[in-house]
């Protein structure tokens, strides 16, 4: 089994980041909400804290009521000594998780899921000034996706990094998913999403055929990359006899959407991004800071 983890690479773009805040005596401040008991955001909250610390960046984890956070998530906002501002989902889990998402201030949004980001994102506007010289915030596990798959053969470093690649995408969340298969169709790829009511084809180079169903079937056979975020056992795990010879797998949800034969099967497999979205976080603090901050 050929496998590909992401530690390596997520320590290279943790190191780039520590060279430039010692280089330039940067005192950046991030902060970070957690408003619920959910073991995994517990636990990414530990891994943000280690990964801000280790590049020097001062991270403060607040524990804080769902029905404060309105409050105190305004206060840190117009908190100038604050620089970058994490929320740890759920809240509540419901659709007020969204609005939480959407009153954080972009130039504070180190995960780059705030609408002004994301609206940017699908129409592939990617700078924030007139003079191109701040370059948009993308959001942080669609963008380590994608800095893993430059570790790839299917990347290619001039022109539209994935053009000619064809990707399904199993999740079509607003938080992954949705923007992931922007990003990829921005660059060149023709991309399979898929929810819980099926897929559709996102390729906005062909707007005749965006939107445009498509079964799983067809979508695998056609696949040089298969990208996976379930968060169910239920799933009906991708196996080798759905996928395209040759093709890349990566699974970024918490639960294997891969049965064994097709990560035996796969030219690489990528088993998981979490250390890949703490370093895309840090980036984007150290972006955000550079910015807006300085």
């Amino acid at each position: 089994m050929n496998i590909l983890e992401p530690n390596n690479t997520a320590i290279g773009f943790r190191n780039i980041v520590k060279k430039e805040i010692n280089k330039e005596g940067y005192k950046i401040n991030v902060v970070g909400f957690l408003a619920s008991e959910d073991p995994a955001s517990i636990t990414y909250s530990e891994y943000a804290r280690n990964g801000c610390e280790d590049v020097g960046i001062v991270f403060n984890l607040i524990t804080v009521n769902p029905d404060s956070i309105k409050r105190i998530l305004l206060e840190a906002n117009s908190d100038k000594d604050i620089h970058g501002i994490f929320i740890y989902y759920p809240v509540w889990n419901d659709y007020r998780d969204a609005e939480i998402r959407n009153m954080v201030s972009p130039h504070k949004d180190v995960e780059g899921l705030t609408s002004y980001w994301i609206s940017k994102l699908y129409a592939n506007d990617r700078f924030d000034d007139t003079e191109q010289r701040n370059k948009a915030i993308l959001p942080c596990t669609p963008l380590a996706i994608i800095k893993l798959l430059e570790e790839t053969e299917a990347y290619m470093q001039f022109g539209l990094p994935f053009k000619g690649q064809t990707v399904t995408i199993f999740n079509r969340s607003e938080v992954v998913g949705k923007p992931l298969a922007y990003m990829l169709s921005n660059d060149g790829a023709k991309v399979y999403s898929f929810d819980v009511n099926g897929g559709i084809v996102v390729d906005i180079s062909n707007t005749q055929q965006e939107g445009i169903a498509v079964t799983r079937a067809d979508a695998l056979k056609q696949s040089d990359i298969v990208i996976t975020g379930v968060p169910s056992r239920n799933f009906d795990k991708i196996r080798a006899d759905e996928l395209k010879p040759g093709a890349i797998c990566l699974n970024f949800s918490s639960v294997q959407n891969f049965e064994l034969d097709a990560k035996e099967t796969a030219s690489l497999y990528i088993p998981r991004v979490g250390t890949m979205t703490v370093a895309m976080c840090i980036r984007n603090a150290l972006q955000l800071y550079r910015n807006y901050h300085q």
